[in-house]
């Protein structure tokens, strides 16, 4: 399939909606039937505030975090309609992709 491989640059402390942000996002991928969702831990970045963030030994709530999802162009979409409506601010990158599933045991394209 042909879509785009959205990834989400936050931190571990960030909320949306009462709830940290990856989760959220997993959670809304899981509403929109995005079958291709990971969540990522950083070790240090600097973020849109361009303060640097990191993973330290005694406050791990800064860490950098990031969401990868494969999706389709509609799902693209949902997901951007969703977010422009809810009060957050997120950092993304999106790139166009061409993303399947293989094996023996993978449904049909």
């Amino acid at each position: 399939m042909k879509g785009y491989q959205i990834q989400f640059l936050t931190e571990q402390s960030r909320r949306i909606e009462h709830e940290p942000a990856s989760q959220w996002l997993l959670n809304l991928a899981r509403e929109l039937g995005i079958a291709g969702a990971t969540v990522y831990s950083g070790v240090e970045s600097v973020g849109a505030d361009g303060r640097r963030h990191s993973a330290r030994f005694f406050e791990l709530s800064d860490q950098p975090v990031e969401v990868m999802m494969a999706v389709t162009d509609g799902q693209a979409e949902q997901l951007f309609e969703r977010l422009r409506t809810t009060a957050t601010r997120l950092v993304y990158v999106k790139s166009p992709v061409e993303f399947g599933e293989l094996g023996t045991e993978a449904k049909p394209g």
